[in-house]
């Protein structure tokens, strides 16, 4: 008896196919289409339209929610100095979440149903589609959620007065991260600094996925040694 392979359709609805490539995910979704047109995800236009997000929505929705919460640590009795110091931490331990979630779970190894419908939700549609300009972005309304028990974490670990900068500053942290990631995608950079940014992260996507889980910077994978060999990254040059 022989077993056909899934095929996916897509001129149907993604989500929900995915999963029924089993262990044949894993090349599927690492074979990219390179269109800014992307596909579409749901039947229903009411969880479509969750999933699409304009860029520029996350500096306007929230930079001044992180505003104002480093404001609160300066009503509290802290200097600008100390405040602008707490919120420079939250951006670093931000650039180790990105880090880690990228590599970690973004990266997962799935060939079930449900693991690879998972999978394909929170990272995978964006190795496939990777020039799809509305899903670039982490869904603003997704990033509430998780707001809360980061919050928590942050106030479990720091103090009363030191924890609102941050966790603002953990925020303001996200927002550069989305942020350069759209632009590492659709900008066309002259500066060197971001060009070669910008050729790390393409060369993520198109030459070695494994390797290379920084976006905003190189730092995290320099230390845990997960830098891209230097032939492959001189190839995408």
């Amino acid at each position: 008896m022989v077993v056909q392979s899934f095929i996916v359709d897509l001129n149907k609805p993604l989500v929900f196919q995915v999963g029924h490539l089993g262990e044949a995910y894993e090349e599927w979704v690492h074979q990219p289409i390179v269109s800014k047109e992307g596909p579409r995800f749901f039947g229903s236009d009411f969880w479509e339209f969750l999933t699409r997000t304009v860029w520029w929505a996350i500096p306007v929705i929230w930079l001044p929610v992180a505003c104002f919460f480093i404001f609160q640590s300066v009503q509290m009795g802290h200097t600008l100095p100390q405040v602008a110091l707490i919120v420079a931490g939250g951006i670093i331990v931000w650039t180790l979440l990105e880090y880690s979630l990228h590599r970690f779970l973004f990266h997962i190894k799935t060939s079930s149903y449900w693991g690879n419908t998972f999978h394909y939700l929170i990272h995978g549609c964006h190795h496939k589609h990777p020039m799809d300009g509305l899903r670039l972005v982490f869904p603003p309304a997704a990033t509430a959620i998780l707001c809360f028990p980061f919050w928590n974490l942050v106030k479990l670990l720091s103090t009363p007065s030191t924890t609102p900068a941050l966790f603002g500053g953990g925020l303001l942290g996200y927002v550069i991260y989305d942020c350069t990631h759209y632009y590492l995608h659709h900008g066309q950079p002259s500066q060197e600094v971001p060009r070669q940014l910008k050729k790390y992260h393409l060369n993520h996507h198109f030459r070695i996925q494994d390797k290379g889980f920084g976006i905003t910077s190189s730092l995290w994978d320099k230390v845990f040694g997960t830098l891209p060999p230097s032939k492959v990254t001189k190839k995408s040059r």
